[in-house]
């Protein structure tokens, strides 16, 4: 037979009293799944509302120059910076 032979057959091999029918534990399975993922969605957007509308900070806090790094620690005689200040 050739290619263009074995593509125009259209006698199905695999036909049987089960062929093509669908497992019910796949329909449970499924159900499962877009239940869990609606409960998440759920979720999310409840954890979501409680955020703030901004995180950018009302005023500058004293310190803001040491939290970006650009305050210099005093170093140890042996060169070393101590944990903790």
């Amino acid at each position: 037979m050739t290619i263009v032979g074995l593509l125009a057959d259209e006698t199905p091999r695999d036909t049987g009293p089960d062929f093509g029918k669908a497992s019910p534990i796949g329909l449970v399975v499924v159900v499962i799944l877009l239940i869990a993922t609606f409960l998440l969605v759920w979720s999310m957007n409840k954890q979501l509302k409680k955020l703030p509308e901004s995180f950018d900070p009302e005023s500058p806090e004293p310190d803001q120059a040491a939290d970006e790094g650009t305050v210099e620690l005093p170093a140890d005689p042996d060169g070393r910076h101590e944990p903790g200040g």
